[in-house]
């Protein structure tokens, strides 16, 4: 799933205006997207940065810049459960709050649900050829908690841990390391009904205790998990939004105590998968961080980003980072501000393995202020390129700092991207082809970015392209497509499109092409 900024009108309801992307590939937005893909300033950091890895070098011929990964980097693409599984009462299932939501008319457009989607639950084998054939060595993948617990507790579901059993296997067998995400925002129903969801620490603490089960029955295989995806977006969008899944609109205190829940599930989390996992498991966090980027990449300005990317991302990563709320942001919150105790802290701050970061576009550029903040926004132009998703603001430069951010805010050794995708109105030729041309230009930029960060020494270990296929996006239904894959929805065929050709073969040459 894709990151939303705050205001996220515009998501739920696609440009209308005619050849908004046809306009958009022809203008400023092209231009955009070939960004600077050599190094402008290192950091503001005092220390240099750390040491380059050795590079395997491009094939020859392969484009006009060659820029090389690591040996090793992890190549990879992602999905989520309700957005791509379907068969939602299939093998004792129970029920999430994302099946009542999209059966709630006018929620979804087009009243799309996630009941069928790409019906991955039955063709993850044939899925797992489209991840083979991009040559990517890694997937990630969510994990339905109703599928293991149907009511979010109580007695597994066997039929459900089978299912994540054979995909594992399946995955394995073809030398794609799995990378589990245990929760992807389809909270089971029951626990909704019974806790009010994150508002109840009860569910946090549901939370643990399937993601401690999880880890005994999968970590024989699956070596890296993830807590909690986006926690910013299922709480403040489902909760105080009320635009997702469960549709509410909470006043302040409250949507600060539901806040506070889930950055404790993530903690508990933790703490049970180190408990039930085989020693060598790993446990990371993928969260869609809100990044500052300096408008110009001098000292003061890069440092005005350090200390707003800090504060943007008070209620969520800094906490679990450091294991403290900022005091800006205590003291903004002020009588609404969540009640928590010193023991809660320790337990969302418990020691990662990794971190994954989803990155779209950026929060905001900055530059250094004489005021009380250290830093000021400046607004997005009117102008500003974006893909036909209009909160997807394109700067190719996020993906660079969002790297360069964890490392130097809060000192992440190991970082993946992910996710990282762009939204599109690809369209199925007569010869079963997708000509995402702007997809292909979104890969280069990004990508070169990336390579930015990692040449300065950012420790991102792995990429993983949201998404796979085309699949059910959220609020937006089945009206967006982000997949390096096309897909027919009515037969359920997928095609390859350009940008899946231009992805293999990055992963194959290990390069921006």
């Amino acid at each position: 799933m894709s990151q939303l900024p705050s205001d996220v009108s515009a998501e739920l309801n696609p440009d209308p205006r005619p050849g908004n992307r046809r306009d958009f590939v022809k203008s400023a937005g092209l231009a955009a997207l070939g960004l600077a893909t050599t190094p402008l300033l290192l950091s503001s950091c005092d220390t240099k940065p750390a040491p380059v890895a050795e590079t395997q070098p491009a094939a020859a011929g392969g484009g006009a810049h060659g820029l090389s990964f690591p040996a090793g980097f992890l190549w990879g693409t992602a999905t989520a459960s309700y957005q791509v599984e379907g068969a939602v009462n299939v093998d004792g299932r129970g029920p999430s709050i994302w099946d009542t939501f999209s059966h709630t008319p006018g929620k979804i457009a087009n009243n799309d649900t996630g009941d069928v989607a790409c019906d991955f639950y039955h063709r993850y084998k044939e899925d797992t050829q489209l991840i083979k054939s991009l040559n990517a060595k890694a997937f990630r993948f969510s994990i339905a908690w109703s599928r293991i617990f149907p009511t979010g507790k109580g007695a597994p579901n066997q039929k459900g841990l089978d299912f994540y059993n054979r995909l594992v296997d399946e995955l394995l067998a073809n030398g794609i390391q799995p990378f589990a995400t245990l929760y992807h925002w389809d909270l089971p129903q029951a626990l909704q009904d019974q806790y009010k969801g994150w508002q109840g620490r009860e569910t946090a603490q549901a939370f643990g205790d399937y993601a401690g089960y999880m880890a005994e029955k999968l970590s024989d295989r699956v070596k890296h998990f993830f807590t909690l995806n986006e926690l910013w977006t299922f709480i403040q969008l489902g909760y105080g939004d009320g635009v997702f899944a469960p549709g509410l609109k909470l006043p302040p205190a409250e949507l600060n105590q539901a806040r506070h829940h889930a950055v404790l599930a993530h903690g508990l989390a933790v703490q049970a998968i180190r408990a039930h996992g085989r020693p060598d498991t790993r446990v990371g966090l993928a969260e869609n961080i809100k990044v500052a980027v300096p408008y110009i990449e001098t000292p003061e300005h890069i440092k005005a980003a350090e200390i707003a990317t800090r504060e943007f991302n008070a209620g969520y990563t800094t906490v679990i980072l450091e294991g403290k709320y900022t005091d800006t942001f205590l003291k903004n919150a002020g009588a609404n501000a969540p009640k928590f105790t010193a023991e809660d802290l320790k337990i969302i701050s418990s020691p990662l393995d990794f971190c994954g970061i989803n990155i779209y576009n950026p929060e905001a550029y900055v530059r250094a202020a004489d005021n009380a903040e250290g830093y000021e926004k400046i607004p997005f132009a009117k102008s500003h390129p974006t893909s036909t998703s209009k909160w997807e603001l394109l700067a190719p430069e996020v993906l660079y700092w969002g790297a360069r951010h964890m490392q130097n805010i809060w000192k992440v050794k190991e970082l993946y991207i992910t996710e990282n995708g762009c939204s599109g109105t690809d369209e199925l030729t007569p010869e079963n082809r997708v000509n995402d041309t702007d997809r292909v230009a979104f890969l280069r930029g990004y990508l070169s970015q990336l390579q930015r960060a990692v040449t300065d020494g950012a420790p991102v270990k792995g990429y993983f392209y949201w998404s796979l296929v085309d699949n059910f996006e959220w609020a937006s239904g089945y009206g967006i497509r982000f997949g390096l894959f096309y897909m027919d929805y009515k037969t359920l065929k997928r095609y390859p499109k350009a940008s899946a050709e231009y992805f293999r073969t990055m992963a194959q040459q290990n390069a921006v092409l």
